[in-house]
């Protein structure tokens, strides 16, 4: 159970794990994961020693881009299930010691919604960004940002054509998602996850790309990727709201910003409480970039008294196994994210050691990103949980198939394997707990990491392919991998406890 003592910034060295609803767990046996699935496995995740759950949308959708595409901000698609499904899970969350977060889809809604039906119609179309010329603007998935509608005029849509950008300048914009915040809040949902929370503001006057000092740019793909200062207005009045629920109601920014001091603005004090490190999770696997990106993470956040955030998968990007190229890897990428002061977030089945379906049959990959551009597409990072070592892994027809060879990798073949990867990270959680304190660094050799923690935790990572001498700093807590007298095993992660004086 949750206790509101207990409740003051538990967010700030929170364990959160993202539920991919569809992919996670079937409670009706269609092949889709559900409410009533995600609730069923509770129990799974109080086990493996999570704080809080992230669900991804389950709010009605015409399912063109898998529930980012919303038609009803207060209702639950029954694809997924009913709100009483969300109420009982919600308060069975609760009464595990789980928090839980709900995906908040405010840059665009479904073509489906009856607002942008209306628009359609003519009737409040500056709900929405109509205009009688597009600019240049692209869309992320690909293809131009704009669609023409039968009288001629053209909307913005920086993702897919089924996903209208709204008009953030309205007032009837703001009132309406300041009311569905309340909603689920008065539910019992413990924050929200901020979709595209860069992006809601666009450049005033939606200028063409070439006008680079207006348009923020991500890479060299000319998609209008926005960090605009006008969306810190919206967030400071989405803190008033959440800070008026007991408990410590939170905000979680997806925010793609240029360096880690602008996305250190969406967690000012009077602003979201965290935001997704984007610049972690796209550092490779080499000693000097993640010290770098560490350092400067903790530090940016610090600067506004924040705490950084860690993560190494999602529904949107390759599934680190794959990423890193070793189970190994991910092993020690693991206890190095743990061992990081602030709040790390975990996507369901990394604990799993799952790694990227990329022979996925050409008739299941409908990912609107991947239809838009060939080259992309996020489904094999979205391939089901294997729950048993049966065929079908529990189960029936899921939405996407699951390899023939995953029956090792299941809930059911790795919970009494001692060594595994779910044995790691259950361990992992449960030592977390144990470990505070400021991060100090180490000097070590080329290749390696090693810093320390309060009460005498030292973390050491080998992120090269050979054995390291290195003396013992302690005795071992955890590993990722062999340890032996006086060397660090290649690729390997370990935790120690040092005497302390």
């Amino acid at each position: 159970m949750i206790h509101t003592s207990a409740a003051t910034r538990w967010w700030r060295d929170a364990v959160i794990y993202q539920v991919y609803v569809r992919s996670f767990a079937d409670g009706n046996g269609d092949g889709v994961g559900d409410l009533i699935g995600a609730r069923d496995r509770l129990g799974y995740l109080a086990d493996l020693g999570v704080d809080a759950i992230w669900l991804t949308p389950f709010y009605t959708s015409p399912m063109a881009d898998f529930g980012y595409d919303v038609a009803d901000y207060r209702d639950v698609d029954p694809l997924f299930g009913t709100l009483g499904d969300a109420k009982a899970l919600i308060d069975e969350a609760h009464g595990l010691g789980i928090r839980v977060i709900v995906d908040i889809v405010p840059n665009h809604t479904s073509s489906a919604h009856p607002w942008f039906q209306e628009a359609l119609r003519g009737v409040n179309r500056d709900r929405y960004i109509f205009r009688d010329q597009p600019n240049d603007w692209e869309s992320i998935f690909g293809g131009s940002a704009w669609t023409q509608v039968e009288d001629g005029q053209w909307y913005l849509h920086l993702f897919d054509s089924s996903q209208p950008d709204l008009n953030w300048d309205h007032p009837e914009v703001r009132a309406e998602f300041e009311s569905v915040l309340r909603f689920w809040l008065d539910l019992g949902v413990d924050g929200f996850r901020v979709d595209v929370a860069h992006g809601m503001v666009k450049p005033e006057g939606l200028p063409d790309i070439g006008h680079a000092d207006q348009v923020r740019m991500i890479g060299s793909d000319v998609v209008p990727y926005f960090d605009n200062d006008a969306v810190h207005e919206i967030h400071r009045s989405w803190r008033k709201i959440l800070d008026s629920y007991p408990g410590e109601r939170i905000g979680v920014a997806e925010a793609w910003a240029p360096t880690p001091e602008r996305l250190a603005r969406y967690v000012r004090p009077d602003e979201l409480h965290q935001a997704f490190n984007f610049h972690y999770l796209g550092t490779r696997w080499e000693a000097g970039p993640l010290r770098h990106v560490i350092t400067e993470s903790l530090e940016t956040a610090a600067s506004v008294g924040a705490p950084s955030t860690w993560v190494l998968s999602n529904h949107d990007v390759k599934r680190h196994v794959t990423r890193f190229g070793s189970v190994e890897r991910a092993r020690a990428a693991a206890l190095l994210m743990l061992a990081l002061p602030g709040s790390a977030y975990v996507y369901n089945g990394e604990e799993l050691g799952l790694p990227e379906v990329l022979d996925l049959p050409e008739e299941f990959c409908l990912d609107p990103q991947r239809l838009r551009d060939p080259d992309s597409g996020r489904d094999g990072c979205r391939v089901p949980m294997p729950w048993t070592s049966a065929e079908g892994y529990g189960w029936s027809s899921p939405w996407l198939p699951m390899p023939a060879g995953w029956g090792p990798l299941s809930v059911e073949a790795q919970s009494g394997e001692a060594g595994s990867m779910l044995s790691l990270y259950r361990e992992a959680l449960r030592l977390r707990r144990t470990v505070s304190g400021e991060l100090r660094w180490s000097d070590s050799p080329e290749g390696t990491l090693v810093f320390s923690r309060d009460d005498g935790f030292v973390c050491t990572v080998n992120l090269t392919g050979s054995e390291i001498a290195f003396p013992a700093p302690g005795e071992p807590v955890l590993s990722s991998g062999p340890v032996e007298p006086g060397t660090l095993a290649p690729d390997s992660a370990t935790w120690w406890r040092a005497k302390v004086a």
